[in-house]
């Protein structure tokens, strides 16, 4: 039982934490022996031509300021072509885009999803490289740039762009919590990408060779990851970028924050089931190690093994004699209940930042949960799910 326990807890430490030590480790021994890369060149002779696709559904609130964002990218004159696609939208969005005879506007009364509204966008498409971006995110003026200068290198495929989160002083456990989470993912995918490949792509703001996309299957929740991940297992490297990123602000609360986060689980299960072939460290050698270490783990057994620790811990600590299990057991209680405490407070909307996260810590996992049962309960759909944000 004992052994269990430790495997268990090993797995759940590796998943979240573990992984982006050994990282860390061997980044910084790979620096050492072979030095750090060159800067890649910006030479705007040298950049490819490319489309910004943006897909909007209901989108008013954001759609003006999203324009004047656009249009205030830099890139070479003649090289950048600017794509809006509207999927269903019943507000002015269309009208609010219609409005910029710079920017193509393909518009669709139907609503068939986000999915359904990119490959539609990409039979329009005759650049080098395509540019995905939503629509309530807003990029720094270097953006493309900074993205599109890594097609110089034939073995890149894919190129991710860093997600910032807008967090207020005075932000609630939610955003917090979402804003610390984005920070450490930037951390995981920027030595994830110096050591080989970033593990998937981001929808605010990612990037394909347009000569390697794929279209996937209409049904598909995370589109974004999945049309990266093709990539890469036709072996291309996704290259991570953090000097192009996309801000937007934290959901609304709590409660929009888990619905995203268990539509990412759900997801995340499908994406497992459709890239079985990743699993193969002969095919895969690096690949395979990120992939596991840094998706798989989370979206499949970590959050059962919590559980498991739990009850395990709870079995042991109750055998005469076992005071580091005893010992454990506090901790453990100790933890969950800083985070119950995290969803008093919230309620009450106090904010205590100690409890933010284990609070979002346990928010996240009980997503994935209920995103497996949401996933094989048949009850996902592919179709946008919209997120209320703070405005």
């Amino acid at each position: 039982m004992k052994i269990i326990l430790f495997i268990s807890l090993f797995i759940v430490f590796y998943t979240f934490a573990g992984y982006g030590i050994f990282l860390y480790i061997i980044i910084k021994i790979k620096r050492a022996v072979k030095g750090r890369k060159p800067a890649v060149d910006e030479n705007a002779d040298l950049l490819p031509t490319c489309t910004l696709i943006v897909a909007a559904y209901n989108e008013e609130y954001y759609m003006e300021q999203k324009i004047q964002n656009t249009l205030a990218l830099n890139y070479p004159e003649g090289k950048l072509k600017l794509l809006f696609v509207t999927d269903g939208s019943s507000d002015k969005t269309p009208e609010v885009i219609a409005r910029y005879p710079q920017i193509q506007l393909l518009h669709k009364p139907e609503r068939a999803g986000k999915i359904a509204a990119v490959h539609r966008a990409m039979e329009y498409v005759d650049t080098d490289a395509v540019v995905f971006t939503d629509a309530n995110t807003f990029l720094n003026k270097d953006a493309l740039i900074k993205i599109c200068r890594h097609y110089s290198d034939a073995t890149v495929g894919a190129v991710a762009g860093e997600k910032r989160v807008h967090i207020d002083e005075n932000a609630d456990a939610s955003a917090a919590g979402e804003g610390f989470y984005w920070k450490y993912e930037s951390a995981l995918k920027k030595w994830d990408s110096e050591l080989y490949s970033v593990v998937g792509a981001a929808g605010e703001l990612f990037s394909v060779r347009r000569s390697l996309y794929q279209p996937v299957e209409p049904d598909t929740v995370l589109d974004d990851f999945m049309i990266s991940m093709l990539i890469a297992a036709k072996g291309y490297r996704i290259i991570y970028e953090p000097d192009a990123y996309a801000t937007e602000t934290a959901s609304e609360n709590v409660s929009e924050e888990l619905k995203r986060k268990v539509r990412i689980a759900a997801g995340g299960i499908q994406s497992i089931l459709r890239l079985k072939k990743l699993f193969n460290p002969f095919s895969y050698p690096i690949l395979s190690f990120q992939y596991i270490s840094h998706r798989v783990l989370r979206w499949t057994v970590t959050p059962f093994l919590l559980i498991l620790s739990l009850i395990l811990t709870v079995v042991l600590a109750l055998k005469p004699g076992e005071t580091a299990m005893q010992i454990l057991l506090l901790a453990q209680v100790l933890f969950y209940l800083m985070a119950l405490l995290g969803l008093l407070m919230e309620k009450r909307q106090l904010r205590i930042k100690v409890l933010f996260i284990p609070y979002y810590f346990c928010v996240m996992n009980y997503a994935v949960l209920a995103g497996i049962i949401r996933y094989f309960g048949k009850k996902q759909s592919a179709v946008w799910e919209k997120v209320q944000r703070k405005q």
